[in-house]
């Protein structure tokens, strides 16, 4: 059971970053791209917890346990930390502020970072 429930959400984090891309490739939405590279971050740090024996429905939750877990004990750099920081954070931004606009760039850095988060936890959990 916990070996599927891990796989299913590095297969979220894998779609997750596969529609980033193609909405950042097509220029149709930014906004879209940054939602959607955070969620392959959120998705992979969840099949961490699960190999964990943890889990939580909240992004807070998530952070929160992934800076406690794994990053305040020296499995993963504090760079990751602030890349899921960041993420979140134009996410939050991007899905909830009014009259905002997430540019190429932002877009470009969060899915870059996305790719890099969820390869490091990949590689983590092949271990």
């Amino acid at each position: 059971m916990k070996e599927t429930l891990i796989k299913y959400r590095l297969e979220q984090a894998e779609e997750a970053l596969a529609a980033a891309q193609i909405l950042y490739d097509s220029g149709q939405s930014y906004r879209g791209a940054v939602n959607r590279a955070y969620y392959a971050m959120f998705y992979a740090v969840l099949a961490l917890l699960a190999k964990e024996g943890k889990g939580t429905s909240k992004h807070s939750g998530a952070i929160a346990m992934f800076d406690e877990i794994f990053v305040k004990t020296k499995v993963f750099p504090k760079t990751m930390s602030k890349q899921f920081h960041d993420a979140f954070e134009q996410r939050q931004t991007g899905d909830y502020k009014t009259l905002v606009v997430i540019s190429r760039e932002t877009a470009h850095e969060i899915i870059k970072s996305s790719r890099q988060f969820v390869t490091a936890i990949k590689a983590h959990l092949e271990k």
